[in-house]
């Protein structure tokens, strides 16, 4: 059983570390600022619950794999924050930068 366990943990986190680099490659190849935070929320968000999925098994108590959950959830929080914040700045530059606003 432990085999299994660790194979799947293998598998999570080398299937999310494929959507971190994922992510950042849409960062760098994207042309505008909306498209490049698309993506990178995306593929952060999905690759790191994969890797906390695959990490879960290995926790060694329960009061560990709550914090890996924690963790997890306060990432997803201020992801959406911060990408909020940047999405608003970046409209309010395009805003200033058409002709007559």
């Amino acid at each position: 059983m432990s085999v299994l366990l660790d194979g799947f943990t293998v598998l999570a986190v080398v299937a999310g570390a494929v959507f971190f680099l994922a992510g950042t490659v849409g960062l760098l190849r994207f042309p505008d600022p909306l498209s490049r935070l698309h993506a990178l929320t995306k593929a952060d968000n999905l690759g790191l619950g994969l890797i906390v999925l695959g990490l879960l098994p290995q926790a060694a108590s329960l009061g560990g794999a709550l914090k890996l959950v924690l963790v997890w959830l306060l990432v997803q929080l201020a992801s959406a924050a911060a990408s909020q914040l940047i999405a608003r700045t970046a409209l309010n530059g395009e805003q200033a930068r058409e002709p007559g606003a």
